[in-house]
C-alpha cells in the first residue's frame, strides 16, 4: 500500500472539487443565457411614425371592418351589402397582417374601432343608413385609412411595418375606388 502525506490528499481533493464545481457551473449557466434572450420582456421602442401607424392604421381598419359588419345587417341595398362584405373580409386580413408585421414586444390594438363613427350609423336603417355609410364610412373612412397607410410608407422606419403597408395599399385603394363607384351609382357626392 502506498502512503501519501495528508496534505497531498487534501490538495488533490480540493483541486478535484474545484474542477468539478467549475464544470457544473459552466454547464448550468450556458443554457440559461439563450433562455433570457428568448423572453419578450424587452420593450421595443418604435419611431413616432411607426407607432402612429400602429395606432391609427389599426383603428381605421377596425372601424371599416366593424362598420361593414353593421352594413351587412342594416342595409337594404344589395350593392351596399356586397361592398360591405368585401371590405369586412379584406380588412380582417389587413388587421392580421399588421399584427404579424409588428415587432415583438410592441402592443398592437386587437379591436379598437372608432366607436363614435360606429355609433353615428348604428341606429340608422334602409336608405338613410346607406347614404350615411357610403359618405361617412366608405368614402371618408377609406380616405383616413389610405392616409394612414401612405404616411407609413413615406415616413415609417420599421421595414416590416412599411412592407405590410405597401402590401395592403392596393386593397385599400381598390376599396376606395369601389366606394367612389358606389357613391356615383347612388347619386351621392364622391370624395
Amino acid at each position: 500500500m502506498i502512503r501519501l502525506p495528508i496534505a497531498s490528499i487534501v490538495c488533490a481533493s480540493t483541486t478535484s472539487l474545484l474542477l468539478f464545481a467549475s464544470a457544473v457551473n459552466a454547464q448550468t449557466t450556458q443554457p440559461a443565457q439563450p433562455a433570457k434572450a428568448a423572453q419578450p420582456t424587452e420593450t421595443v421602442r418604435l419611431h413616432a411614425a411607426d407607432q402612429t401607424f400602429i395606432n391609427e392604421g389599426t383603428q381605421a381598419v377596425a372601424t371599416q371592418r366593424d362598420a361593414a359588419r353593421i352594413a351587412t345587417s342594416r342595409s337594404t341595398d344589395r350593392a351596399v351589402k356586397a361592398f360591405a362584405e368585401k371590405v369586412a373580409a379584406d380588412n380582417l386580413q389587413i388587421a392580421d397582417a399588421l399584427r404579424a408585421a409588428s415587432p415583438r414586444g410592441v402592443e398592437v390594438p386587437h379591436n379598437n374601432p372608432d366607436t363614435a363613427t360606429l355609433d353615428s350609423i348604428k341606429n340608422l336603417r334602409g336608405a338613410e343608413f346607406d347614404k350615411a355609410y357610403i359618405e361617412q364610412i366608405a368614402l371618408g373612412g377609406e380616405q383616413k385609412t389610405l392616409s394612414a397607410f401612405q404616411a407609413e410608407i413615406a415616413s415609417g422606419r420599421n421595414e416590416q411595418l412599411k412592407d405590410a403597408a405597401r402590401k395592403a395599399l392596393p386593397t385599400i385603394q381598390a376599396q376606395y375606388a369601389s366606394a367612389q363607384e358606389l357613391a356615383k351609382r347612388k347619386h351621392l357626392a364622391a370624395q
